[in-house]
């Protein structure tokens, strides 16, 4: 309950992310460290396939990352996103399992849905000691599709469309 006596309202995510979350929130932090490696070994499948034709491109290594990260975003004819990473091989399990995570639990979402999507997910799906300890990488992913879908906005604002 809220202090005034109106129940408090939960966030409500898109609905593929809202399915994650809803999996990792309640495993204890051991199985929540499991199904997150589980999930780093499926970000091999969120690279971009050969030929596949995007809206944006943004491939850097940051500082925050160990190694570089490809995002790559098509934006499909009823408005929604649809991501891509390339993950070089020194890029740690956390990010590649947020890639993971994110690419599935954010497909199909429009990107001003992606650019107003609140963070606060994100300790739920990787327990709140791994956000102390890796709190740059837990969070990276996520501002770098954010980061994308902002650049996609202004070009399409400065188009008219």
């Amino acid at each position: 309950m809220h202090k005034n006596g109106r129940r408090e309202i939960e966030m409500a995510y898109p609905t593929k992310l809202q399915e994650i979350v809803s999996l990792f929130e309640h495993l204890p932090e051991e199985e929540k460290r499991e199904s997150l490696v589980s999930y780093s070994l499926n970000a091999k499948s969120c690279e971009p396939p050969e030929g596949e034709k995007f809206d944006l491109e943004d491939v850097r290594k940051d500082e925050e990352c160990a190694d570089t990260v490809g995002v790559f975003l098509r934006v499909d004819e009823k408005g929604g996103s649809h991501f891509r990473m390339a993950l070089g091989p020194q890029v740690q399990t956390l990010t590649k399992a947020m890639t993971a995570i994110l690419c599935k639990g954010l497909d199909g979402v429009s990107p001003r849905e992606v650019m107003e999507l609140e963070s606060d997910f994100v300790p739920k799906i990787v327990g709140a000691q791994l956000v102390r300890v890796r709190s740059q990488t837990t969070y990276y992913i996520l501002s770098r599709m954010k980061g994308i879908c902002k650049v996609w906005s202004d070009r399409q604002r400065a188009v008219g469309k």
